[in-house]
């Protein structure tokens, strides 16, 4: 049972991921009247951990094993993306309604973390006789 930890190791990625999500949506918000800027997000959980079966390589970097820049954006972390949405007349792309759903999602992801996490601590101190 101890041997792996895997749920936590995914309990603690979820948690991080909510968190750098939760920074990039308040970058969004604070650059809200900036023209031009268009609206950011991170790539999902799912699409960013996935685990695969081990025989394809995965980058971490924008020029990770290509040794030349990324296609488009050499100065975004991989995982960022750019939002969809309608422009504003000055070029802005942010939408205080959807960032206040992603906000939401952050926080369903980041409780969700935290609740795997508690509860397999509290496994593992039953199945060590701690209560």
């Amino acid at each position: 049972m101890f041997e792996k930890m895997d749920i936590l190791t995914k309990a603690v990625g979820l948690a991080k991921h909510a968190a750098a999500r939760q920074s990039v949506i308040a970058q969004n918000v604070a650059n809200a009247d900036t023209p031009g800027y268009r609206a950011k997000d991170i790539a999902s959980f799912a699409d960013t951990f996935r685990t695969d079966d081990g025989s394809a390589l995965r980058t971490t970097r924008a020029r990770h094993l290509s040794g030349g820049a990324a296609a488009g954006h050499a100065d975004l972390d991989p995982q960022t993306v750019f939002r969809a949405g309608a422009m504003s007349p000055n070029g802005n792309s942010v939408a205080l309604e959807a960032e206040m759903m992603a906000a939401a999602e952050a926080k369903r992801d980041h409780d969700l973390a935290l609740t795997v996490y508690k509860t397999s601590l509290g496994i593992m101190r039953t199945a060590l006789g701690r209560r």
